[in-house]
């Protein structure tokens, strides 16, 4: 039986490869959203600049990535329930998406409101993907 020492190392090292895959997905999908608004209306360079709305809400993702990937991997142990695992991506997925659209609720806004609960699940899921794929690879051990 592993120690508690050692569930927690692993646990660690869920939520940063969480974190991690969390943030570049939410960074994708922010430069993708933003290069596409700007060839709509018109390209310029300083939408590319980094400010600090950007870094604030790529740290923000990192945090929930991280707390996810900790949560997950104690949610998902060592049977394969595609229920667990679907459940727990769409729980934060939800919570996180309709958190933003409660703080931003503008009845005449409700199909960018909605892009932000996708872009939610979006992202928890390409998490939940990189930390299966980790601990398939054994880099990660599942919790016992």
């Amino acid at each position: 039986m592993p120690s508690l020492v050692t569930e927690r190392i692993e646990s660690v090292k869920a939520g940063i490869v969480g974190a991690g895959a969390f943030a570049i997905a939410e960074l994708v999908i922010i430069l993708v959203k933003t290069f596409t608004i700007t060839m709509v209306v018109e390209f310029s360079p300083a939408a590319v600049i980094v400010n600090w709305e950007l870094a604030f809400q790529l740290a923000i993702g990192a945090i929930s990535g991280f707390l996810f990937g900790v949560t997950y991997r104690y949610i998902i142990r060592e049977d394969r329930n595609s229920h667990l695992n679907d459940g727990a991506v769409m729980a934060f997925g939800l919570v996180r998406g309709l958190a933003l659209v409660e703080g931003n609720l503008v009845l005449s806004e409700l199909l960018s409101l909605g892009v932000l609960i996708v872009q939610s699940i979006i992202c928890f899921a390409i998490a939940r993907f990189t930390i299966d794929f980790a601990i398939s690879r054994k880099l990660i051990k599942p919790f016992i």
